[in-house]
């Protein structure tokens, strides 16, 4: 049980944290770049998806693989998903990013293509999925989209570890970053706001970095980067702001990569 002056003190902390990386020059060195390129939703649903499930590892890696995928798609992303037929998914042949090989991105936009077809696109299916009733419905949410994601009879084993499986405890946080991107209205101009979910609903992206700055100001007590972990942590940042408690992820994960702690 966390008390007012306990609250009181993450939110001081955070709420200074926030006004300090929340600002437009975040995005440039952030995979939230690559979306940024484009203004169509479905250009920037698109890459935003595959750019957040390369989002592992060295940053400028990460930005210089996004970047050549976009390339490979004739950077019209989302033109690309909703039209290639089975040529046109030649070009996307001999990209690799660290584990994330050719055989899982051929898969990756086969089956976005699929979802745009037949499911009505991402934004849709987990606006399907998502649970309003839940205390983290949102969980529903993304367990309804992978389960989606790889209906498919030719899905490779290999494939499925890069959406992370929350009925399996997965912390998921590149999904929950993803999430964060699509949904998030904000005046900072960072996050999109493009989906009809709500803010309040989404879950905070954890990884080594926010993990390591929560667990220091005791807003995370949780030693595992698990499900239950990214649970705790959001609880807590609801308390600070119920209406959008995701927005102090820029608090803690931008003070984690300046180590300021």
């Amino acid at each position: 049980m966390t008390n007012d002056l306990q609250t009181a003190q993450w939110a001081a902390y955070l709420e200074q944290r926030f006004r300090l990386y929340a600002k437009p020059g975040f995005i440039a060195d952030d995979p939230v770049s690559v979306p940024h390129r484009f203004i169509r939703k479905a250009d920037i649903e698109v890459a935003g998806f595959l750019t957040a499930t390369i989002s592992w590892g060295n940053r400028k890696a990460i930005l210089k693989s996004a970047a050549g995928l976009m390339q490979r798609m004739d950077n019209a992303p989302g033109d690309f998903i909703l039209n290639a037929a089975e040529t046109d998914f030649k070009s996307l042949e001999g990209f690799v990013y660290r584990t994330f090989q050719t055989i899982d991105v051929l898969y990756f936009c086969k089956a976005l293509q699929r979802l745009y077809i037949q499911n009505g696109g991402p934004e849709k299916v987990f606006t399907e999925g998502f649970n309003p009733e839940a205390e983290f419905g949102m969980v529903d949410a993304i367990a309804h989209f992978r389960e989606l994601f790889f209906d498919d009879e030719w899905v490779p084993f290999r494939t499925r570890k890069h959406v992370s499986d929350v009925t399996r405890g997965a912390a998921a946080k590149r999904i929950n970053m993803f999430l964060r991107w699509m949904v998030r209205t904000d005046p900072e101009g960072i996050d999109f706001g493009l989906w009809q979910l709500p803010a309040g609903a989404l879950l905070c992206p954890l990884d080594v970095h926010s993990g390591k700055v929560a667990r220091e100001i005791g807003i995370l007590t949780r030693k595992y980067d698990d499900l239950k972990a990214v649970l705790e942590l959001t609880s807590n940042l609801r308390k600070i702001d119920p209406a959008d408690p995701v927005r102090f992820d820029f608090a803690l994960f931008g003070e984690g990569v300046n180590r300021r702690i």
